[in-house]
């Protein structure tokens, strides 16, 4: 399928991750088969299967009708790659940087909170794939695993931090100061989930793992500023962690207190302070003025991103939104992007409209629910072979050869797709 010992291999910086497709074929020899089969809808088939029903629903739930999330799709549809061919991509190279990070590829591990209610190890497995891999790990506010704890599992590799950002200062100033101390140098902060948007399955089903069995998890029992405030409310967590969970998730995580630019622009001070000037970045925009505004307040960087469509429902795509933030500010600040994102095809057009960075989500929250850390690492390893193949067959040697004159793109259409299947 393709020779292990082709020379060309060795000049690269990157693995030659389309490896991983041989390994598949020939492994059968040996009686051995891939974990499971990494077409989208049979990860998501099998996820449903292993997870338990709120599992399930907390991982699938879209906002509203789903319609955000099949804006995401369409949008994808109706961009085609224009494959080149006699191009030389036996020097073909997945390299990318973000932030001073040189990394093996522009796809980094989205924000994705509570990961326990997955699999039992959570974020820590999720964190050592990514180290493995050499790709960026974004950790969020709403974990279930300790922002110490989650570093140690990620080791050398590059992290990021993702901030649902307390209306409790204090509180606030010690998970970035815990997070810069373990190794976190970049903060995202999501600027469209004060509240969770309408879940229709989750709310029938009162389905809110900080409510019931997680409660607070690690990342805010280990606070000691948060530890404070349990104190003050008279709150036991190990006599009561439905009540700690609620006092967390509550008024510090979820808690439907709107923050504005000014405050903002707080908290990118003292995120510089902390962190002697590192990085700070927005997620959630998804207009131009926004964008703009953004880059004019001094924001390093934006992840253009509607929450995979779980927020409000009826929006605009993500990619949509991509190619109008590029135009108006992609010269200015680096663009990063998420939403939808379900095959290495939709990595590749997502870079040309734009984005310098993507993020996946779901795709490796159901690999975890799968086979924890082996369903993750199989994912992520098939996503990085389809993207090595996409460029090989393709004509591309190098993320930035994928420019909007790689694609053909149809009319934006509000049919493409006659169907609201998650995937």
């Amino acid at each position: 399928m393709s020779d292990p010992t082709n020379p060309n291999i060795q000049s690269r910086t990157t693995p030659q991750w389309s490896l991983y497709q041989r390994e598949s074929f020939w492994g059968t020899n040996d009686g051995k088969y891939p974990l499971f089969n990494t077409d989208p809808a049979e990860i998501e088939k099998l996820a449903k299967e292993k997870l338990s029903q709120g599992g399930w629903y907390y991982s699938s739930c879209n906002a509203g009708m789903s319609w955000t999330h099949l804006a995401n799709r369409q949008a994808f549809y109706r961009h085609r790659i224009i494959p080149r061919t006699l191009v030389d991509t036996n020097v073909r190279d997945t390299a990318a940087s973000i932030f001073g990070h040189a990394v093996s590829a522009p796809i980094g591990f989205a924000p994705i909170g509570i990961n326990r209610i997955y699999h039992p190890t959570g974020e820590l497995s999720v964190a050592k794939v990514a180290q493995e891999l050499n790709l960026p790990y974004c950790l969020s506010s709403a974990g279930s695993y300790s922002i110490e704890d989650v570093a140690r599992a990620n080791g050398s590799g590059p992290r990021f931090f993702q901030l649902y950002q307390s209306p409790d200062d204090d509180v606030c100033l010690s998970i970035l100061q815990r997070a810069f101390d373990s190794g976190y140098d970049v903060c995202v902060l999501t600027t469209d989930t004060w509240s969770l948007g309408w879940r229709h399955n989750d709310v029938f089903t009162g389905n809110y793992a900080f409510y019931h069995e997680h409660g607070a998890g690690d990342l805010g029992l280990q606070d000691p500023v948060f530890q404070q405030r349990l104190r003050a409310a008279g709150i036991d967590p190990a006599a009561d962690p439905k009540r700690a969970g609620a006092e967390w998730i509550d008024k510090h995580i979820w808690h439907g207190r709107a923050l504005t630019w000014d405050k903002m622009r707080w908290t990118m001070q003292q995120w510089k302070r902390i962190s002697g000037g590192r990085p700070f970045c927005l997620k959630g925009i998804q207009s131009v003025a926004d964008a703009e505004r953004a880059v004019d307040l001094g924001v390093d960087g934006i992840v253009v991103s509607n929450h995979a469509g779980r927020q409000v429902d009826g929006a605009i795509a993500s990619l949509d939104a991509l190619e109008q933030i590029v135009d108006a500010v992609g010269d200015r600040t680096y663009i990063m992007y998420d939403s939808g994102i379900r095959s290495a095809s939709d990595v590749f057009k997502a870079l040309a409209l734009g984005a310098k960075f993507v993020f996946i989500g779901r795709l490796w929250v159901w690999g975890l629910s799968i086979a924890g850390e082996h369903g993750v690492r199989h994912v992520m390893r098939s996503l990085l072979a389809e993207l090595d193949i996409v460029m090989e067959v393709g004509g591309f040697n190098s993320i930035d050869e994928m420019t909007r004159a790689a694609l053909h793109s149809l009319p934006n259409s509000s049919n493409l797709i006659a169907s609201t299947s998650r995937i």
